[in-house]
């Protein structure tokens, strides 16, 4: 494993290895490293001569402080992983001020309205911290293609924007969301959660899923009615919106149409630690 802290020193070394035609894959993370991050890291080995992984808590993506405070960080553990997963991977892990050279602010992002639905309503200023390290990261490392989860849906949508916006060169994949043997979305805020917690956390796939068979008869309103009041009768937990929206504008459906895929967003709080999911509608 080739482990990199400096930003000159990564782009020093990409330089010498880096042939004309070598395709590079980007897997950006925030550490806490599960086996959906791998999963993403397992894609971008099989397609790409080269595998970049980051490793960056960016500050200015949290709205919320105590969030940032207690965001597991666990190098050493995810250094292990990536190094038993293949030893080749390189690993960009900075801190604040080689990536934003001591100036540690956000830019502010146009990304046409998806900025302004669900996580945007509830977290103000998040995707702006989004779009700048995605940037930064981007310009850094010039990958050919980078990889992302779905289970942040609406992040991804808001990064193939950027990306068309800026005119960046490189190819976005999304890839399915891992779970827990229970349904959860793997995350790693899960590590803050008790095993309690965790198990009964089931919850949040169960209803995404009785949402979808409930969405081919009913309206987006009456499913929408059905899991707030599930979640009304929950005592550790707390919805903070759920929302079924067309994918491509993420914005609210008000009535079905036919022409429309739809997907149905969910972010839930169990005891000040905040869990999203989303399940595909079709």
């Amino acid at each position: 494993m080739y482990f990199y802290d400096k930003q000159t020193d990564l782009k020093a070394y990409l330089k010498k290895i880096l042939l004309n035609n070598d395709n590079v894959g980007f897997v950006p993370t925030m550490g806490a490293l599960h086996e959906g991050h791998l999963s993403l890291m397992k894609e971008s080995l099989q397609n790409n001569k080269i595998t970049v992984v980051s490793i960056f808590v960016n500050p200015t993506q949290f709205n919320n402080p105590e969030d940032l405070k207690k965001y597991p960080r666990t190098l050493e553990s995810d250094l292990e992983k990536i190094k038993s997963l293949n030893p080749e991977i390189i690993v960009y892990a900075p801190n604040a001020d080689d990536i934003y050279e001591g100036n540690t602010v956000s830019k502010s992002f146009n990304y046409d309205g998806l900025e302004f639905q669900m996580e945007g309503k509830h977290r103000p200023g998040h995707f702006d911290g989004v779009g700048t390290i995605v940037k930064k990261l981007f310009e850094i490392i010039n990958p050919t293609n980078a990889y992302f989860g779905e289970k942040d849906f609406q992040q991804l949508a808001i990064i193939k924007k950027l990306v068309k916006k800026n005119k960046i060169p490189v190819h976005i994949i999304g890839c399915q969301i891992h779970r827990e043997p229970n349904g959860l979305a793997m995350s790693s805020r899960n590590e803050r959660l008790s095993a309690d917690e965790r198990n009964k956390a089931e919850i949040i796939y169960k209803a995404l899923k009785t949402a979808k068979k409930l969405f081919s008869t009913k309206t987006a309103t009456e499913v929408t009615k059905w899991v707030t009041e599930t979640f009304e009768k929950q005592k550790i937990f707390t919805l903070e919106y759920f929302e079924i929206a067309d994918e491509n504008t993420l914005i609210t459906c008000k009535r079905k149409s036919k022409n429309k895929n739809y997907r149905a967003f969910i972010a839930v709080f169990v005891n000040n630690i905040r869990l999203i999911d989303n399940i595909s509608l079709k």
